[in-house]
């Protein structure tokens, strides 16, 4: 039963899962490691000119981050839910997935 939690743990590392919004990319792993943060070149000089440009900035960030980790929380439910479901345990398919 480890090994097969290491084995899928190995996997959503492999996984990425990306949620865009106005001139932000954010990249994360189904283990919910950010893989990257990229922020599109003509958005950060006008973004960083003022207080109300950094703090939109900063939000559609946290927005992206948020997102992008939902979905990772989803690949890995589902992931989980299989290697549960081969085990004979029960998932929300009924036992033995």
């Amino acid at each position: 039963m480890q090994r097969e939690a290491k084995k899928v743990k190995k996997e959503l590392k492999k996984i990425h899962v990306e949620a865009e919004g106005r001139g932000v990319k954010v990249v994360v792993s189904a283990d919910m490691e950010v893989v990257s943060i990229e922020i599109a070149p003509d958005t950060a000089p006008q973004a960083m000119s003022t207080a109300e440009g950094r703090e939109t900035l900063g939000r559609e960030i946290a927005d992206c981050l948020n997102r992008a980790l939902k979905k990772a929380q989803i690949v890995s439910a589902e992931k989980m839910q299989g290697v549960m479901g081969e085990m004979g345990f029960p998932t929300e398919k009924g036992i033995g997935g």
